[in-house]
């Protein structure tokens, strides 16, 4: 049977990997999206396995909210990663300082 210490874990190396992923790649703005829905999963991953531990379903309500932010996040950030290839051709995070208006 899996317990809670499993899904701990589970996001607690889906944070690491996160963070790791945000540390050791500043130019990629797509991993850089990718490494934070990672820690957002993992912070998820947390309250879900909370929840059903504590027979609480407030948490799983606030995951689907925080779920609902998260794909509006990925949407205006992979307009600015648009906006972003179109003006310069590329998506270096260092090439971002030339946007400015």
């Amino acid at each position: 049977m899996v317990s809670l210490s499993h899904y701990l874990i589970l996001a607690a190396i889906l944070f690491a990997i996160g963070m790791v992923g945000i540390f050791l790649n500043r130019k990629n703005l797509i991993v850089l999206l990718m490494a934070i829905e990672l820690i957002l999963l993992a912070v998820n991953i947390n309250f879900v396995a909370f929840s059903h531990y504590l027979n609480d379903l407030s948490g799983q309500l606030f995951v689907f909210f925080i779920l609902v932010v998260a794909a509006a996040e990925s949407a205006i950030g992979l307009a600015i990663l648009v906006v972003l290839f179109r003006n310069l051709s590329s998506i270096d995070v260092e090439d971002l300082d030339t946007l400015k208006g």
